[in-house]
């Protein structure tokens, strides 16, 4: 089939990619030369990126893998936000649907539901707390409005929740804190907020690819959560390190400078996605490190 892999430079996007080319897939992507190389890649590719796509140069795709965004949470500009991530991500869709595609599957985000206590449920009400979030939630329904307009068209959402893996080095401050406190453990301890007792729900970027492949065959539109199921603190992904790296690197606690607006825990019920798609993750945060660790791409010294 001829795919289309929006954001095929990123984290997921390049997992992604390499997954449909070993599978010998026709794939052509847009992306960014300060993200991942793609050395494995020989297709079509469109720059400078999704916003600044050529039209004409995409012709019939048969999937779609939306995973190109503006994904910077802090970002405060709510009219580039929505530009971005809302008004282009409506024109992309309408276009590949216009050209015969009936098999979209997008990327949004746990962000939706903000403030709410985990675990996250995708019948809970969202919580629109940041232009990001609600950029995210209207790309949700715009997908939703498209599903009633077509009914042959099959288009799902997976809300990823903290995804890691090899591909994050180039998001920096953007990257997971497993990656961040990898590269601090490198050179000596770790610095985590009081008292390390902050948990995520991770979820292993090949897990995700496997998401979004069962995505692509769905046998109906719908909106899951993408994460592991699993909360896990900040103080055990430091001992998973340790036992990964061979280090005995010990926390070292600071004041959490942004106390009364920082999320102490995210986590999902993962029960829809495997009733909707069959999707269960397969690596443990375990597995899922050590898996990080051999790639090579876990400890830098860039």
């Amino acid at each position: 089939m001829r795919c289309l892999v929006t954001g095929g430079t990123g984290l997921i996007g390049s997992h992604l990619v390499r997954h449909l080319v070993e599978e010998g897939h026709d794939v052509l992507i847009t992306g960014h030369e300060a993200e991942q190389a793609l050395p494995f890649f020989s297709g079509k590719r469109i720059f400078p990126g999704f916003s600044g796509i050529d039209w004409n140069a995409l012709g019939n795709i048969d999937v779609l893998f939306h995973q190109a965004a503006l994904n910077n949470t802090r970002c405060m500009d709510r009219e580039e936000m929505l530009r971005v991530n809302l008004e282009d991500s409506k024109r992309l869709f309408r276009h590949v649907i216009q050209q015969g595609c009936q098999r979209i599957v997008y990327a949004s985000s746990t962000a939706v539901y903000g403030r709410n206590p985990p675990p996250y449920r995708e019948t809970d009400p969202c919580d629109l707390n940041t232009p990001y979030a609600e950029s995210k939630k209207g790309v949700e329904d715009v997908a939703m409005q498209l599903a009633r307009e077509y009914p042959t068209l099959k288009i799902v959402g997976l809300r990823y929740c903290n995804v890691y893996g090899p591909g994050e080095d180039h998001k920096r401050q953007r990257a997971t804190m497993i990656y961040q406190f990898a590269q601090q453990m490198r050179v000596g301890n770790p610095k985590l907020f009081q008292y390390g007792e902050q948990k995520r729900d991770y979820i292993y970027v090949k897990d995700v690819v496997r998401a979004n492949m069962l995505a692509a065959s769905a046998p109906t539109s719908t909106l899951v959560n993408c994460g592991s199921g699993k909360a896990t603190s900040f103080n055990r992904v430091i001992e998973i390190l340790n036992e990964t790296l061979g280090y005995t690197r010990q926390p070292e606690y600071i004041e959490n400078p942004y106390q009364g607006n920082y999320q102490e825990q995210t986590e999902c019920d993962m029960t829809l996605a495997k009733q909707q798609l069959g999707f269960t993750p397969q690596y443990s945060l375990e597995e899922g490190i050590r898996d990080y660790f051999r790639s090579g791409c876990l400890i830098s010294s860039s």
